[in-house]
């Protein structure tokens, strides 16, 4: 199952990115035995539409047109909570469902369209805080991470 990130914004070169990097990088290693490929990033441009509502419109055209086909996943901090473990298991009943693909969304500074947040198969927050783009983009790439080590068994994540 291929795993896809799109996400409103580029983030310059730097810590962050290389963080990023890092840890799908990590990702695709430790996922590609468990039949979890990919794990890639698609940055599309901030809209410059007058208002947030034409902006998150403009975005959301642009997220869909990105996402492959399949799941569906926002980060919203409206979304639901869940653990590590808990994401990894969805993850692995997705593949197991023989989904093809999971695509993440993460949407700009006015957040994401409404429209298009309804429409997802799933919505996660990983706090009702609110985060820079570019921190939740560590978060989730690493999350990921977590993800393939919490189904491999291996003893990255120390869960209880």
């Amino acid at each position: 199952m291929r795993i896809a990130i799109a996400a409103i914004g580029r983030m310059k070169n730097g810590p962050e990115r290389e963080l990023v990097a890092r840890y799908l990088d990590r990702a695709q290693a430790s996922g590609k035995p468990l039949a979890l490929t990919g794990f890639d990033v698609t940055e599309i441009a901030e809209s410059r539409a007058g208002s947030a509502a034409t902006r998150r419109a403009e975005e959301a055209k642009a997220l869909r047109a990105a996402l492959p086909e399949g799941i569906t996943v926002m980060l919203d901090e409206r979304g639901k909570g869940l653990n590590s473990e808990a994401f990894a298991n969805q993850l692995a009943r997705w593949r197991d469902d023989g989904r093809p693909a999971i695509g993440f969304v993460i949407g700009g500074a006015d957040g994401i369209d409404p429209d298009f947040v309804r429409s997802a198969d799933l919505t996660v927050s990983f706090s009702p805080m609110v985060w820079p783009h570019q921190l939740v983009r560590i978060m989730l790439a690493e999350q990921l991470y977590r993800a393939t080590t919490i189904l491999s068994g291996h003893p990255y994540h120390r869960g209880d």
